[in-house]
């Protein structure tokens, strides 16, 4: 397990690598190219990413053939986009529009249909028994919260740097840069960490130390000062770079050796899911200039309490299941 975790920090460093990249990137290719820039460049990664799958996976089992859940992922992308889709649009068109409402009830029409077809099918995209056990269950949580707020600051924020600040996107991504002195050391040193103290304190003490970050940057204004800024993002980047190799490892050590594959596949969609719901419920409270400030003070809050609640429940989950 102690090896298992190691490497999760390394993955994870590399990961982190890439995110902190990601700003500076695509604020690069927009000054340069332009904003198409950023979907383009999706292409040749993703190619390399689905060939180095292909030629380095090769230990993944292949006796089994496992049928595609076409109805299953539809029914999830349909879900996941209504949702969305609403959050995004309650902020201009108000809460109690028709088409907001409607989107919310669709959402949850298309989950139940999700959840109803997935517990019946015989080849599921996602197996429930897996979330029969608990630490799974509250990890692939803690996974989702984790992400609706720090990925919903980092596009609140970038927007700040920007539409307050004056930043151009090539210099918003630059001020994101110096979260990689945090997050990529946090993701090396997290494996050690757990070790000591134990993987759900480990990944309570991430996420609130990330909390912490959010509300210290409560005093931010229109005139506020990159440097000022500057602690607080290394404070929040740092606590996500403590908490995600032990949240990985722990989610893996939960499942049977047969369901490794999907249970990382869960963590990643549940993450993702997360980062999604995040960016389109914050962008719908800064949506509106005249309320921008305000709106991204409430964010902080909100990515405090999300954070701080993914931190209580890891620790109770931990602590309940270690008195059974």
């Amino acid at each position: 397990m102690r090896t298992t975790g190691r490497a999760v920090g390394v993955w994870a460093a590399g990961a982190s690598l890439a995110l902190t990249a990601g700003p500076f990137v695509g604020g690069g290719l927009i000054t340069l190219v332009g904003w198409r820039a950023i979907f383009l460049v999706n292409l040749p990664i993703g190619l390399a990413g689905l060939w180095l799958a292909w030629r380095f996976a090769g230990e993944t089992t292949r006796h089994r053939q496992h049928r595609l859940d076409l109805p299953g992922q539809l029914a999830a992308i349909a879900a996941l986009g209504t949702l969305a889709g609403a959050l995004i649009e309650g902020g201009v068109l108000g809460w109690d529009s028709p088409f907001v409402i409607a989107g919310f009830v669709l959402a949850a029409v298309f989950s139940v249909l999700f959840v109803w077809h997935e517990a019946r099918t015989p080849q599921p995209m996602l197996p429930l028994t897996l979330f029969s056990h608990r630490m799974f269950a509250l990890t692939s949580l803690v996974g989702l919260l984790v992400n609706v707020a720090f990925y919903g600051l980092i596009f609140v924020l970038s927007l700040y740097f920007q539409q307050v600040n004056g930043l151009s996107a090539f210099a918003t991504g630059l001020a994101f840069v110096p979260m990689l002195g945090a997050v990529l050391p946090a993701n090396l040193i997290a494996p050690h960490v757990a070790e000591r103290i134990g993987a759900p304190a480990a990944i309570a003490l991430g996420a609130a130390l990330s909390a912490v970050g959010c509300l210290a940057l409560l005093f931010i204004g229109p005139a506020t000062s990159y440097l000022a800024i500057c602690l607080q993002l290394l404070a929040i980047s740092g606590g996500l770079g403590l908490l995600v190799p032990p949240l990985t490892s722990t989610l893996l050590g939960s499942a049977d050796a047969q369901h490794a594959g999907i249970a990382a596949g869960v963590l990643n969609a549940t993450r993702q899911t997360g980062s999604v719901l995040g960016v389109a419920l914050f962008g719908s409270m800064v949506g509106r200039s005249a309320a921008f400030m305000a709106g991204l003070h409430a964010a902080l809050i909100i990515s405090a309490g999300v954070l701080l609640a993914a931190a209580a429940l890891i620790w109770i989950g931990a602590s309940s299941q270690a008195r059974q």
